[in-house]
């Protein structure tokens, strides 16, 4: 139940500890890189995926529900990798490459199932540190990403303040309520439980899950803004409710359901606000007129947080239909803004 994403490479780190404090024996990291690392390790970008998406975010016509990145990584683009070394590490417990549930323990030689530690965001990036220790690089130029991605981005900023000249947080926010990381959980685990075949998260063995992922995933599609994208080529509802569910299935054939689980429990008193104090990167922060889950009402706040804290910030709102998908989508609405921040940077 692990996708796999063209071209992609392999970190394992062992002995991995947890902020909770337990070990896992061996973690791997799938990666995805674009660009040439120069001799001195010095011109590396790490581009940080959505929680439903991986490496192929920077993939040319790789196509994700938070949309496509390639108009923005690659020769000649903002994050231009005739210049920039990009790194694109599958977040731990994700489902395209990376260690999670289905993968196999090797205390047990079993899947790890439902007995998967807890992770936090801050875990997640510590795997990112450990993959970036390995390749010799001390220091990045910057972190971009969206959504679940932005979220990594601010967590670095705050956990290794010195590793990085400047984050680029897209539609995102640095805290999330408890009400809503934990509405989200209950919503997964209820959906995924009237599954027959869910059996507590060990369904491996018992034919999978794939429609109730389906079920999850059109009104995340939904929420993510695809209807709009849609009716650029189509018009007849049923037509468009057809297209929803076909890329729902193509999505959910490829991605663990206990990813998601793993993934949503890691955003559990996710809030890195009070740590503002501790950057010391240039932040971009990038917010979407039509996101319905990062909405722009979010930026006053962030923004007067951040410049309290001293941080120099800066806000753009992207003024799209495409929702939470606007990134990828009309990424040339703010290709010319990301650029302008890289070059800020050096």
């Amino acid at each position: 139940m692990t996708a796999h994403v063209a071209d992609a490479k392999t970190f394992t780190a062992t002995d991995f500890r947890l902020r909770s404090g337990v070990v896992m024996p061996e973690v791997t990291i799938a990666y995805r890189t674009l660009g040439t690392l120069a001799p001195s390790r010095d011109n590396v970008v790490l581009v940080t995926h959505g929680n439903t998406s991986g490496p192929q975010m920077i993939d040319p016509g790789g196509m994700t529900g938070e949309g496509s990145w390639n108009e923005l990584v690659g020769p000649g683009k903002p994050v231009d990798t005739n210049r920039y070394f990009a790194i694109c590490p599958n977040m731990l417990g994700s489902s395209y490459g990376s260690t999670n549930a289905a993968s196999i323990d090797p205390m047990t030689g079993k899947r790890y199932g439902s007995r998967f530690p807890d992770i936090t965001v801050g875990d997640i990036v510590a795997t990112q540190r450990a993959l970036l220790d390995h390749l010799g690089i001390e220091r990045l130029v910057a972190i971009v990403g969206p959504s679940y991605g932005g979220f990594q981005a601010f967590q670095w900023a705050v956990d290794y303040p010195n590793a990085m000249k400047g984050i680029a947080a897209v539609v995102t926010t640095p805290a999330l309520t408890p009400e809503r990381s934990d509405g989200n959980l209950v919503h997964l685990l209820a959906t995924l439980s009237r599954d027959p075949n869910w059996n507590g998260g060990d369904y491996y063995d018992r034919g999978g899950v794939l429609e109730s992922m389906i079920q999850i995933r059109i009104p995340t599609l939904k929420t993510y803004g695809i209807e709009a994208r849609l009716r650029d080529t189509l018009s007849d509802p049923a037509a468009i409710e057809a297209a929803i569910r076909d890329e729902a299935a193509r999505w959910a054939e490829g991605f663990d359901a206990n990813s998601l689980l793993i993934l949503a429990k890691a955003l559990r008193n996710f809030d890195v606000t009070a740590q503002f104090g501790r950057i010391r990167a240039k932040v971009l922060y990038v917010l979407s007129r039509t996101d319905k889950l990062f909405p722009p009402d979010l930026a006053p706040g962030v923004m007067a947080g951040l410049k309290a804290a001293g941080v120099d910030a800066d806000y753009f709102l992207l003024d799209s239909e495409y929702g939470h998908s606007a990134s990828g989508r009309d990424a040339h609405k703010w290709a010319p803004r990301l650029r302008q921040f890289m070059e800020r940077l050096g």
